[in-house]
């Protein structure tokens, strides 16, 4: 597992290659920005494991099924409130499409990035993750980033930043552009 900027970086870049792949200018901005907060998802068990005796880190929750129906989950109340919301006050004119559909994928997507890092980093101090259980009980971990690297948890970051800025800018200078044509 990679630290907290660590996990929020690797969730940038994910949110904005499939963003950048799948919606257009500000829509896939307001993906990356829906999203982000998502890239900490599966580390709720630190919190349920204090509340619960059974629950372990890097456990169940640690699994792309987790990931899938926690995306389902969250993503519909994101469509229902919070997309109408970003579609009148941020969103281009294209809209987003099916605002449930929009939810889910950026919820599922920042999930998906987040046991990325941990198969990326794990185990150096925590255990490796199942992430396919229950179809397939072997951990995974190949451990390329040490968690308390502050060049890669940095890097993941800056790097993620530095997509976004660019999804940004284009999202930026696309509307700068269609404005001076009409």
């Amino acid at each position: 597992m990679v630290d907290i900027i660590g996990h929020i970086g690797m969730g940038l870049i994910w949110l904005v290659v499939v963003g950048w792949l799948v919606y257009d200018d500000r829509t896939a901005l307001g993906f990356v920005a829906l999203g982000v907060p998502f890239s900490l998802l599966p580390d709720v068990d630190l919190w349920l494991s204090q509340a619960f005796a059974g629950v372990k880190h890097h456990g169940v929750v640690h699994t792309v099924l987790f990931v899938s129906v926690a995306a389902v989950a969250i993503g519909a109340v994101l469509g229902k409130w919070v997309v109408p919301w970003l579609e009148d006050n941020y969103i281009s004119a294209t809209g987003v499409g099916n605002r449930y559909a929009y939810g889910i994928g950026a919820v599922f997507v920042a999930g998906l990035a987040h046991l990325s890092a941990d198969i990326l980093s794990a185990p150096d101090i925590a255990d490796s993750i199942e992430p396919f259980w229950p179809l397939y009980r072997q951990s995974l971990g190949i451990d390329v980033i040490w968690y308390n690297s502050p060049v890669a948890n940095w890097g993941l970051f800056l790097g993620g930043l530095a997509f976004a800025a660019a999804l940004w800018w284009q999202a930026d200078h696309d509307d700068t552009r269609s404005a001076t044509r009409t």
